[in-house]
This record gives structure tokens, sequence and C-alpha cells, in this order.
């Protein structure tokens, strides 16, 4: 077992304070939106085994079989199938969608066939790998996540008193639920600029006179005036996680975090396609290839389970739980058929000898077994062998 020291990432729509304050420690001044658990090359974390500092990514590579087991090496090859990370929202993220693991695998290898390098800005899929994810708030939450019925958008946009958005409104009446939301994100995203930021300018100012059910998008307006991802969103529910919920995001569904701190676990891939609320690229014939458009309710969910409560996904590459761990309370041993990542995030509990503060975080291999006990809250994230 290996106490982990992690990269935190000053993306601009991190929060200044949520992060430091779960940590103990002082601000930095600047923006600290994700501290990345796991062994992504983007910033793998880092251990030391007695030889030195040397990165989670490099152990694996190793010895594959003796660090994630023969079973999860079978399954998903020799590398940490999923990332866990804490997320912390300052200001809204892009609205965007992930690809599937067939249109991931197929989108990957045109751009390489395409010779696009890597790291350009107009590149679309960085891996061959799908990016589901769940989200499990620390803090109250807020979202945006899945399509509304067509009517109820058409209803939210006619409320605004805004004359351009009216044949906005008529196209999600006009056509069944899936082509009607189809129609009316990509009249949105292909609209003329000018004219869309004169929209966006006019229901901006109309979001935030109104407040109530237009409150969550007014941030919208003001970190990205213009911007067509502002009436986009309005498509989408908006959902807020108390503590302790999570919601989990499948291929296609078009999201946006708003505000708040979360644990977040995802499978290793950094494949995004964005559909707004962003300076980046924005790929609007590949993204209406992505984009499930299927009205519904997000799935708020809650851990179910006495000891170890597990937050369900239906996929493999990744398995969140929680241990809130009481005073007086028999210690609990974990599973050890699979790797996982331990992250305190209240108290201080023990994982085995290591006593954890929060934001602190081991690695246990497989086949390596561990207790924990104490007082406070431990979230594990490990795989499905």
């Amino acid at each position: 077992m290996d106490r982990l020291t992690n990269t935190i990432r000053p993306y601009a729509w991190g929060s200044t304070t949520a992060i430091p304050g779960l940590l103990g420690v002082e601000p930095t001044g600047e923006p600290q939106a994700e501290m990345w658990m796991g062994a992504h090359p983007g910033a793998p974390s880092r251990l030391d085994r007695g030889a030195g500092v040397t990165t989670l990514a490099d152990v694996i590579a190793a010895d594959p079989e003796r660090e994630l087991g023969a079973a999860a090496v079978t399954k998903f090859g020799p590398r940490l199938p999923f990332l866990l990370k804490l997320l912390a929202a300052g200001a809204p993220l892009s609205l965007q969608v992930h690809p599937d693991l067939e249109q991931a695998e197929a989108g990957y290898a045109d751009e390489e066939y395409r010779g696009i390098p890597a790291d350009a800005a107009h590149r679309n899929y960085k891996d061959p790998n799908h990016k589901p994810e769940m989200i499990c708030a620390l803090t109250p939450f807020d979202g945006l996540c899945g399509f509304r019925p067509p009517l109820e958008a058409a209803g939210l946009l006619e409320g605004l008193g805004v004359d351009s958005l009216k044949p906005y409104a008529d196209l999600l009446r006009a056509h069944p639920e899936e082509a009607a939301l189809r129609e009316m994100l990509t009249a949105v995203l292909t609209a003329d600029r000018a004219e869309m930021a004169r929209t966006v300018a006019e229901a901006g100012a109309a979001i935030e006179r109104l407040g109530g059910p237009y409150a969550p998008y007014a941030p919208l307006v003001h970190h990205f005036p213009g911007d067509p991802g502002v009436i986009a969103a309005m498509l989408l529910n908006h959902v807020r996680l108390q503590p302790g919920e999570a919601m989990f995001l499948g291929a296609g569904v078009p999201h946006a975090y708003l505000d708040g701190l979360g644990v977040e676990l995802l499978a290793n891939s950094d494949n995004v396609l964005r559909a707004g609320l962003t300076p980046k690229h924005v790929d609007v014939p590949e993204l209406l290839k992505i984009v499930r458009f299927e009205p519904g309710d997000p799935a708020v969910q809650r851990p179910e389970g006495n000891g170890e409560e597990v937050y369900e996904s239906p996929v493999d590459e990744f398995r969140l739980s929680r241990f809130v761990l009481a005073p007086g309370a028999a210690p609990h041993l974990l599973p050890d058929a699979a790797p996982q990542i331990l992250l305190c995030t209240a108290g201080r509990p023990k994982a085995g000898e290591l006593a954890l503060s929060p934001g602190e975080s081991v690695f246990v291999p497989a086949g390596e077994k561990v207790e924990l006990s104490g007082i406070g809250t431990v979230f594990r994230a490990t795989v499905s062998v």
C-alpha cells in the first residue's frame, strides 16, 4: 500500500477555496480545479517505495499483473482503467458529451490516419477509449444533465419573452421528441454568430431579471456572454446534488457542472466533444454524431449497503463506494481481488497502519489486504473483475 502524492490542475473554472479547504491548507489565490489520483499520463500520482519517488504509471508498467492482478489485466489490459478526482467547480465547465467505446475507437483511428497531432487544438479524440463518469457531491453540487422534455424546454424559452427565441421554441413543439431536440440543438449551434450573440444578450438580461427556474443559467450568461451554449444549456435538466448523492453520466449524455465540490470517478480517457460554454474547439458535425437525443430525468442516487455503501454503475472500468466510519465501529476488511485507490474526505481514519487526513489517498495493489478503521469518511475506487 502506497501513500500517493497527487497533482492539482489549475483550470480557469476551478474554485480558489474548495480543495484547499478540504486539505486544510491556505488558498494560493489561484483556481484549483481537479486533484488527480491514478496513472493517467497527463498527471500520474507519485509514490515512494524506498528507491526514490516514481509515478504510479511507471510502477504499473513495470509489473502490471503484480499491481493490477491477472483478472484486471486480462479484462482491461496492463493499465489502471479508471481515474479518481477531487473536482472543485467555482465557475461553469463546458457543455459537453463523451463518445461510447465504438465511437471513440473509430474517431481515434480516423484522426490518427489523418495525421492530426495529439496536442492539436482541433483534435477530438485523444485516445481510443470511452469516458463514462460518476460525480458524488461533497458539498451542494449544481449541474446540468440530460435533455428536458422538448415541450418543457419550449416553455422555458418562451417564458423569457425574447422574440428571437420563438422560432426555437416552435421547433421544439413541431416534431417528435428526439427529432425536435436534434433540430433545436443543430439550429442553435449553426446560427449566425452575431445574431446568436444578440439573442443570448437579450436572453441573459431576462434570465437575470426573472430568477426562479432561470437562476441556474445566470452564471452561464456572466461567464460566457454571447455563447450559443447558453441557449443550448436551457435544453438540459438542472440538477442539485446534496452531499452524498451521486449521478452517473453515460456516453452521449450532454452535461455541464456548474458549482460545487465532489469526488469524480471516470474511465481513463480524455475524449470530450464540446457544444459550447468554452473558448475551446467545437466540432458541431462530430458532436451531433455523438449526442443521444433522449429526454429523461437524471438518475440521482444515494449509496446502498451497510458498511461499504456502493454507488451503482453500469460499467466495469470503475466502481465507487463509500465508508462512513463511526466511533466504536468494527474495522472493515476490504476485498483484494482488484487494485484500488482509497481517498479520505473527512476525519482521520486509518488504512492499515497509515493514518489519513482529508484529501490524502493511497494505492492498494491487487492481492493486498487492508483494513479501514478509525473515524471518518473514505471513498473507495476500484474495478469490477
